[in-house]
């Protein structure tokens, strides 16, 4: 078993990439280990083909260097907050016993991202029930409860509560997200159905973005998270 430091949990391949990949390069740098369960293959999305999105999801991987990911395989679009799935994500958690758990954002655009958000909750809450019992290859895993579960920001805007400068990582940032040559502006895709994320203009939004946050802490870019939990630090020249 590998043990995580951070563990992103997200509802397709590519919203990890999107929402939180600066952070997940920033702290890998740091010597911190971080992986990515992406809940399902999105293979409901208009381009490309789950088989496709597999392997844009491991040259992400590759260019993060992230320390694993690995795919549930729950149906893109039509999962809910059940039993069924909250089991799968709760052996995924006591699989990697990360201290941090980062998910999807609490609403937005699409639809399966709030109900991840919620799905991700509840399974980080009910790991640390022992009277709940899972397996990974017939061996029983032990109950494990996150010390932080976070959300990131995607394509609505909320305030977040936090926010990581990620000024050093935002080349890494960007080159996982064009890792998904079937998902954003790809000349190489131009015969495909043009989406919402597949304009040239959609990259300019989420820069827009990171530098709207950084410019709020002094930095050229930066990452928001939200938390439902209050968040301390241990001085007040601790804050940016």
């Amino acid at each position: 078993m590998t043990k995580l430091d951070i563990l992103v949990l997200a509802a397709h391949p590519d919203d990890a990439e999107l929402g939180c990949s600066g952070t997940i390069a920033k702290h890998l740098a740091l010597g911190y280990k971080v992986g990515v369960v992406d809940l399902t293959r999105g293979e409901l999305g208009t381009r490309g083909s789950a088989e496709i999105r597999d392997q844009e999801a491991a040259a992400a991987s590759e260019i993060l260097g992230l320390t694993i990911r690995e795919n549930l395989g729950i149906p893109d679009g039509f999962f809910t907050n059940t039993k069924e799935y909250q089991l799968k994500v709760i052996e995924a958690i006591r699989k990697y016993q990360p201290e941090i758990v980062i998910g999807n954002a609490y609403h937005d655009r699409h639809p399966d991202h709030g109900r991840a958000n919620q799905l991700i909750e509840d399974a980080c809450f009910l790991a640390g029930l022992r009277k709940i019992e899972t397996s990974v290859n017939g061996e029983p895993q032990q109950e494990w409860r996150p010390k932080q579960v976070l959300h990131f920001i995607q394509d609505r805007y909320i305030k977040p509560d936090i926010l990581i400068d990620i000024s050093d990582y935002w080349d890494i940032k960007i080159a996982s997200i064009y890792a998904y040559g079937s998902q954003f502006h790809n000349p190489n895709w131009e015969n495909e159905p043009q989406t919402y994320i597949s304009t040239p203009e959609f990259i300019h939004v989420i820069e827009a973005r990171a530098r709207e946050f950084g410019k709020s802490i002094g930095a050229k870019y930066a990452e928001g998270f939200t938390s439902r939990d209050l968040l301390g630090v241990d001085n007040l020249f601790n804050l940016r």
